[in-house]
């Protein structure tokens, strides 16, 4: 095992926004040196790392230069050249997760096919090279509306996905790469966090329910633990543990899964990496999810995943109506409540939708945090002081 406290050990992180932050809080915690590479110059990781680089995250020269600076590399976002990872693995250096599970990951279109490759319980769903061909395919009847329209690249908070209700809906979308899915009437959205090591030991969080925003399609409340029956709950953490498996990663996977009317368990998408449905767990758990991800890279002993009180997650997100300068408006408010602690990620500018932060809410009572969580919500607003003119 590698000395990676207070050594030379590097540690390189591929994006420095708020995933990156607050991975770094816990690098800082254990005293391992850490190198970030972002193409932003305000990148929210900036102020936390021992070393900072701008650049591109898809360009190869970048990406593999930087790469070559370090002992182990990481990242935070999907969207990074592959071809680079891969040939930083040839030279010896350890990339977390492979190149080989992010070329699984990263396309939607191929992750879809994993699923059905491995028989894991997916929508069904048909793959699409051009608008062309998705138009085709509607006007013969081989697809029918409503359907779930994805981009297969760079989607991400609810961009990128758009539900088809007519031909009118189909002209608006963008000539690209797609999957039409079948749209799942289902009873929950639900999420389990899964850290596996390089030795393939596995750990799974509890299962999370999601509640999200009906416009933006961004998740406005994580709730652990899932108000679900134990049955379903084990159901889905086997699932995602085979869908863990399938993919051979190591550090976290976050699974995204439906729960269907009739019980079910599918598959909707994963993120090889710390995620949204997992920040709870920071307050919430005995091992937050950043500090696994450090545990399961490193080949550290996996943490204890166990709840310690029951947690809510509620996202901040930019009021709509403003962009500008943000200011937390009634953030003393909240912070007035029990078991109330927001987390602000560092984006000084804020727009409608922008994720710019999160309010944890923790109760032994699920229900008592679900109330409070609610009267966050309504009480702090994400605004600039000057308000967006109309065009």
């Amino acid at each position: 095992m590698n000395n990676y406290f207070s050594s030379d050990f590097k540690l390189g992180i591929l994006g420095g926004g708020q995933l990156g932050k607050m991975l770094l809080y816990e690098t800082r915690k254990f005293d391992i040196q850490t190198y970030v590479l972002d193409p932003g110059n305000e990148a929210p990781s900036k102020i936390g790392c021992d070393y900072f680089e701008q650049g591109d995250l898809n360009d190869y020269d970048t990406v593999y230069h930087f790469g070559k600076k370090v002992d182990l590399l990481t990242f935070e976002i999907e969207g990074v050249n592959i071809d680079a990872l891969e040939q930083l693995e040839k030279e010896g250096i350890t990339v977390y997760p492979s190149s080989k599970t992010l070329r699984n990951i990263q396309n939607k279109g191929t992750q879809k096919l994993f699923y059905q490759k491995h028989h894991i319980p997916t929508a069904d769903f048909k793959t699409f090279a051009t608008k062309e061909a998705l138009e085709n395919a509607y006007n013969t009847k081989e697809i029918t509306v409503p359907f779930v329209w994805k981009s297969t690249q760079g989607g991400y908070d609810g961009k990128g996905v758009s539900v088809i209700k007519s031909q009118e809906d189909l002209k608006k979308l963008p000539d690209t790469e797609c999957i039409a899915e079948t749209m799942i009437a289902f009873k929950n959205e639900l999420a389990v966090i899964v850290a596996r090591n390089p030795a393939g030991q596995i750990a799974t969080y509890p299962v999370v329910e999601m509640e999200f925003h009906p416009e933006a399609n961004q998740v406005e409340y994580v709730i652990c633990p899932a108000r679900i029956d134990q049955s379903i709950a084990e159901k889905a953490r086997a699932v995602a543990t085979k869908v863990s498996e399938a993919f051979e990663h190591v550090g976290l996977l976050a699974v995204e899964l439906f729960q269907t009317q009739d019980d079910q368990i599918l598959v909707n998408e994963v993120a090889p990496r710390p995620h949204n449905s997992g920040h709870y767990s920071i307050e919430g758990s005995y091992t937050n999810q950043f500090e696994q991800h450090l545990r399961a890279i490193l080949e550290l002993p996996l943490g204890n995943t166990a709840s310690k009180v029951g947690g809510i997650m509620v996202n901040l997100t930019g009021a709509e109506g403003y962009e500008g300068d943000v200011h937390y408006k009634n953030i003393t408010e909240i912070m007035k409540l029990d078991g109330v602690t927001p987390h602000i990620y560092g984006k000084r500018s804020t727009r409608p939708f922008r994720k710019m932060g999160h309010v944890t809410i923790v109760n032994k009572d699920i229900e008592k945090a679900r109330v409070i969580a609610e009267q966050v919500k309504n009480t702090i607003e994400v605004i600039s002081l000057q308000k967006i003119t109309p065009a």
